[in-house]
């Protein structure tokens, strides 16, 4: 006859048995973005001003008609899926400022978006965006515009929380963060691909680049491997679909 578990025992069994679920809430159920049902991104026209030299002026000239172009183009589709849009603020330096938003200007951003205060913040000078002449300057204006879309959403909040609730997984969610933003700005680009006058050498080139934007020999690992932000920023192109940008449930291996 068998003997009757000790209650101590039962009670250790239950504790093992619970801890699964008590760590799962560490970390809040992966978001159901609104953005993921709603299609394509409409096909639009978005012509570019030539940038190569010019000064400020064109930099400028440059950044204002994309950002015209990146509003329309979420606002119609946040239109068509019944969501409330609302325009960032975007503010223009013609060097990098010693305070911006309330606080210090990023080391070593380039362009960047403001949280809490909804707002874009460009330089108009920089290796970034003088004097080129490819598309890395609007893939960096629509990947920050990307974080813009994250927050209209409720995705930053969500990756903020859960940043919040485990310290061990900040730097991985803040790559999830960023990389989804790779992937928006590729949708972007790809849905105005046909009017941008641009030719294959060219999306070769913004892949090159955004490569070597990657974080592989830094100690701070917050954007991800260049392989990776090509990774997403080509799907984003190709599939023009928000939905395609799911780096939440992505294999550890696509976000680090």
């Amino acid at each position: 006859m068998r003997a009757a578990p000790h209650p101590l025992s039962c009670v250790i069994v239950r504790l093992l048995l619970t801890l699964p679920l008590l760590a799962g809430l560490a970390v809040p159920a992966p978001y159901e973005d609104p953005l993921a049902a709603t299609g394509k991104l409409a096909t639009a026209a978005c012509p570019e001003p030539a940038i190569v030299q010019g000064g400020i002026p064109r930099t400028r000239e440059y950044l204002t008609a994309m950002m015209k172009c990146l509003d329309r183009s979420w606002s119609r589709h946040f239109a068509g899926a019944g969501l409330t849009f609302r325009k960032p603020v975007v503010r223009y330096y013609d060097e990098p400022a010693t305070r911006v938003c309330g606080g210090d200007w990023p080391d070593g951003a380039a362009a960047f978006y403001c949280t809490e205060r909804a707002t874009l913040v460009f330089p108009l000078t920089g290796r970034w965006i003088e004097d080129r002449t490819d598309l890395y300057p609007l893939k960096v204006a629509a990947h920050e515009y990307g974080h813009h879309v994250q927050s209209l959403t409720g995705i930053r909040k969500h990756y903020e929380s859960g940043a919040r609730a485990s310290r061990a997984r900040q730097a991985e969610l803040g790559r999830r963060y960023e990389l989804q933003a790779d992937c928006l700005s590729g949708v972007f680009l790809g849905s105005v691909w046909g009017s941008l006058a641009r030719g294959r050498g060219d999306w070769e080139a913004v892949l090159d680049a955004t490569r070597a934007s990657g974080d592989d020999d830094g100690e701070r690992r917050s954007h991800g491997k260049g392989a990776n932000r090509a990774y997403w920023l080509k799907r984003g192109f190709t599939a023009q679909r928000p939905g395609a940008c799911d780096t939440w449930s992505a294999p550890a291996a696509r976000v680090a």
